[in-house]
């Protein structure tokens, strides 16, 4: 491996403290225990809120107005705990660009603050772009499409491979690949799976089918479960995941194992096996890194609360 190749890849594999320094400034881009971090922590500042302006590029492009309302009434409380990374902005010194964060400022502009907590560092557009991503993956704030399409961003525009894009994240390479493969849908099923009428599960048991998009209209109306659209794929003519036919051959999981396997792999991000056999089995995650495991046991712990 080249030495250009090693730093690009263990620079996108360490996420965002990669990009910008470690220690007590990174841990608040983080979110790490910022609540309890002085306003005064050396390399934040204030700065007015009408000269910041969110990056046109950045990934996510889609912010409930549930989430909003209630981030901006916590804002409006507490104020911004945690501050925004932004930089110089091209060709305007005077104003700053969102590196990490649009979130907390749509919510802060809500709030009518004045002024933001931000870190101001000077990163190039292959390094805005790549921030952004890396930190709305690990943080969960992309809906299936804007994570395949910024999964298919590092691939494309920076020759990461699908393995690296996948420790950058704490992804699995299969989570990975599955992803990239919803992009190959018609732009009507992409439109509902990005609305979050359908779910990617329901995306992959369409998408080999003779009109995936009349397949999820009748999803939507009758509210049917990924079983049952798999259940019309097959009807459709449509290969199915391997194993997944009517019957387990040799061994082979029957349907109801495979769609919950891939359910399960969604949620979690990583490959899941799950043996059953009558009123008991086994469930087996693998992780390929500690990064993994780290994610694995925040997700579980979060979902307890």
């Amino acid at each position: 491996m080249s030495a250009e190749k090693e730093t690009r890849t263990r620079g996108l594999g360490r996420g965002l403290s990669a990009l910008f320094d470690e220690g007590e400034e990174a841990d608040a881009i983080r979110g790490e225990s910022a609540a309890q971090k002085p306003a005064d922590a050396a390399g934040v500042r204030e700065i007015p809120i009408e000269l910041i302006e969110p990056n046109p590029d950045q990934p996510r492009k889609r912010f409930t107005e549930a989430d909003l309302a209630e981030l901006a009434e916590s804002v409006a409380e507490k104020g911004l705990l945690q501050p925004l990374l932004v930089r110089p902005l091209p060709g305007d010194g005077d104003r700053y660009q969102i590196v990490a964060g649009e979130r907390r400022w749509r919510a802060a502009q809500r709030a009518r603050l004045h002024q933001v907590p931000v870190i101001v560092r000077e990163f190039t557009d292959r390094e805005t772009l790549e921030i952004a991503i890396v930190e709305n993956v690990q943080r969960a704030d992309l809906n299936a499409v804007e994570e395949a399409r910024a999964f298919k961003q590092l691939i494309e525009n920076f020759g990461h491979t699908q393995d690296e894009v996948a420790r950058a994240v704490g992804k699995s390479r299969a989570h990975i690949a599955n992803t990239l493969r919803l992009l190959a849908l018609p732009r009507p099923v992409l439109d509902r799976l990005e609305a979050g009428e359908i779910t990617p599960g329901h995306a992959r048991a369409i998408a080999s089918a003779t009109d995936p998009a009349a397949l999820a209209e009748r999803i939507v109306r009758e509210g049917l479960s990924v079983r049952a659209a798999e259940s019309l794929a097959r009807q459709s003519g449509a290969p199915t995941r391997p194993g997944s036919g009517p019957k387990a051959k040799g061994g082979e999981k029957d349907p109801d194992t495979r769609a919950l396997e891939a359910d399960l792999s969604d949620r979690l991000g990583l490959e899941v096996d799950l043996r059953h056999a009558g009123e008991a089995g086994e469930l087996r995650i693998r992780y390929s890194s500690l990064e993994q495991l780290d994610d694995l046991c925040r997700r579980l712990s979060q979902a307890g609360k």
